[in-house]
């Protein structure tokens, strides 16, 4: 089976995130840095995830970054697509994922796309269209002082309102916990009432996040953090293997030395053996050599 998810991931930490999450629900990937036009993608995974660094580059960069990402991985024979970004939303009135978003959703033609940051096993959940960072809201959380992204808001679509050219509207949990079949009606109806949108969905547990799944599987585009790959690709038909099933073997990337970074590589040398250490610049990994992750 070849490439049939692209995806393209706001930083190098973010797509690591996601690969291990599609690795984590049975299908092998691909991760690169950034894209070269004249090499082609792997052709015997099946996600390819591109790692760009567009969180807060300029908006003008950002766009043009994913959008070359994004028509390469078209060209490479994708057809289900994947914007990945924080799932704390990090971003600025301006963008830059309302940005990315709108332009993913012109190249491939969509009206619909939905916003899932919602990761449970990271704490990260949309109640009523509010963001909680475990059990504080987005606002009230430690990302409130960031140095680049100052959350001072948890309602994702008051955030995401000002850096789309599209209608912003949510889902509350009432139509999820109802069930694949009124999820999907709910998002048609949006469709018919307000037109193209960027839909943010309500998820607070990974049986949320499956019926999301479940419920976008014959979308062209997903967008969300990476706890929606978990689901997608039961819903999709492609898991090859049930999760937790993964051989005892594997990379931890991290990006700081603080004391939650640092617990999991600890674990991971006393329970499963030899590791290496690496910063993310070491980590670099061009196109021509991407970094094949697989569960098979």
């Amino acid at each position: 089976m070849g490439l049939t998810v692209g995806a393209i991931a706001d930083d190098f930490t973010g797509a690591l995130d996601l690969a291990n999450n599609f690795v984590r629900a049975g299908l092998s990937v691909a991760h690169v840095n950034g894209v070269d036009e004249s090499a082609p993608a792997p052709a015997d995974v099946d996600v390819v995830v591109v790692a760009l660094k567009t969180r807060t580059a300029p908006i003008e960069e950002a766009i043009a970054d994913s959008r070359e990402a994004l028509r390469w991985l078209v060209r490479n024979g994708a057809t289900k697509f994947y914007v990945k970004y924080c799932s704390t939303f990090d971003s600025t009135p301006s963008g830059n994922i309302g940005p990315i978003v709108d332009m993913a959703m012109d190249e491939l033609k969509v009206a619909q796309a939905v916003a899932v940051p919602s990761f449970p096993d990271t704490g990260r959940t949309v109640f009523q269209g509010h963001l909680f960072v475990g059990d504080r809201l987005l606002a009230e959380s430690s990302m409130r002082h960031h140095p680049l992204t100052p959350m001072t808001d948890s309602d994702v679509v008051r955030l995401l309102a000002p850096q789309t050219r599209r209608a912003a509207a949510s889902v509350a949990r009432g139509h999820v916990a109802a069930g694949r079949v009124a999820l999907r009606d709910e998002l048609d109806r949006l469709t018919e009432e307000i037109g193209p949108s960027i839909v943010v969905v309500d998820a607070i547990d990974n049986n949320d996040l499956q019926t999301i799944a479940d419920a976008v599987a014959a979308d062209a585009l997903v967008t969300g953090g990476s706890g929606l790959a978990l689901s997608l690709p039961a819903a999709w038909g492609l898991n090859h293997q049930a999760a937790g099933e993964l051989p005892a073997r594997g990379v931890i990337a991290r990006s700081s030395r603080e004391a939650s970074r640092l617990a999991p590589t600890s674990r991971w040398r006393s329970t499963r053996g030899p590791s290496f250490a690496s910063t993310p610049l070491d980590s670099a990994i061009p196109t021509s050599s991407p970094r094949r992750w697989t569960g098979r």
